[in-house]
């Protein structure tokens, strides 16, 4: 069968990015032949004209523009749902693609060789900023970045910055859950994955770049004061206290309230010692 992907990506105020990212998508090369790519990008408010300049130079691009209280997992959810809508193409594959990631020209053909091997298996994609691997799969209980190793990796769960899912096992698993608008639902959609017995496996070599988060920043960042940092925290684009608990219930078992309790009790901390 030939594969037809469907490209789910969100952007938010970061125009010159994304179309980086949308420009690298176009470069792809020494795909199976009869390859077709549909994008579906999810605009959250954006100020800065991202869905114009998408719409002008990504035509192809399909562009819903939403308010700015939807996050990353909404947006998500809302282009697999474009994605599968009526009387669209019928896909074989879902590519999740964080609007940062700058792919290589081959990063597609990579994921597909792996995905033709392993026709069952979620394919993630390791990227790296130059110097190191930033997001990837993750393995064990510290959820440790797994290394691109020359042969596909298994993984227990995975950042969702670069993810080659088949139709089957979205079919199975579902999208991004609704409890988690930001964070955690790339780890919490591994891990239902690895429940339903749909294995992850990590692609042989880096598929891209893509910078880290800034480790001194939201709550981290110095000289903010315990109620700031908690309220950062606590915000939807850090550790919300519901998603979290949920995804604590889910995934951690016996020591759910330790783990729910010590993101914040270390925030206080931190932000204590450092005023």
């Amino acid at each position: 069968m030939q594969p037809l992907v469907a490209v789910l990506m969100t952007s938010h105020n970061r125009c010159a990015t994304t179309l980086s990212a949308l420009d690298a998508l176009k470069r792809q090369c020494g795909l199976p032949a009869g390859t077709a790519l549909h994008p579906y990008l999810v605009d959250a408010g954006s100020t800065d004209g991202t869905a114009d300049a998408v719409r002008l130079h990504h035509p192809d691009v399909q562009v819903m523009e939403v308010g700015d209280d939807v996050f990353w997992g909404g947006g998500m959810r809302i282009a697999s749902r474009n994605s599968r809508a009526a009387g669209g193409p019928a896909y074989t594959h879902q590519l999740w693609l964080n609007d940062d990631v700058v792919l290589d020209d081959d990063a597609l053909a990579v994921l597909l060789t792996v995905a033709r091997q392993e026709p069952e298996a979620i394919v993630v994609g390791a990227v790296h900023d130059g110097a190191r691997t930033t997001y990837s799969g993750r393995r064990g209980r510290g959820l440790d970045l797994v290394e691109p190793s020359g042969r596909p990796e298994p993984c227990d769960t995975y950042n969702g910055n670069v993810v080659l899912i088949p139709r089957a096992a979205r079919d199975l698993v579902g999208d991004v859950d609704k409890r988690f608008p930001h964070g955690m639902g790339d780890y919490d959609h591994g891990f239902r994955a690895r429940k339903a017995g749909v294995p992850a496996l990590v692609a042989p070599r880096h598929v891209g770049r893509c910078r880290r988060n800034p480790p001194l920043s939201g709550s981290r960042e110095p000289g903010i004061g315990v109620r700031e940092a908690l309220r950062r925290v606590t915000s939807v684009r850090e550790l919300p206290p519901r998603a979290w608990w949920a995804y604590c219930l889910r995934h951690a078992g016996r020591r759910a309230p330790v783990l729910m309790v010590s993101p914040y009790v270390m925030t206080v901390l931190r932000a204590g010692v450092r005023r």
